[in-house]
């Protein structure tokens, strides 16, 4: 599963606004900004789910743990 701190790295590679990451991943604006706040402690995993597809769509691919760098986002080539 992504971090927040993976979203919100997505969605500021991507140039979104709050805004055009909740319309697209069809959650609210205030889930978005506690996100990037870090004020929630968990999100539920279907709203993360939703988040991580709109940033794969934008053209987001998440780096996994598993990989030698470690957690992280970057560009689809």
């Amino acid at each position: 599963m992504v971090t927040p701190q993976q979203i919100r790295s997505a969605r500021t590679l991507l140039g979104w606004t709050q805004k055009e990451l909740s319309k697209a991943a069809g959650v609210s604006v205030t889930c978005v900004a506690n996100l990037d706040r870090g004020a929630t402690t968990g999100p539920q995993g279907r709203t993360v789910s939703a988040l991580q597809q709109a940033l794969e769509a934008g053209g987001v691919q998440f780096i996994g743990e598993t990989t030698i760098i470690g957690r992280g986002v970057r560009l689809r080539t």
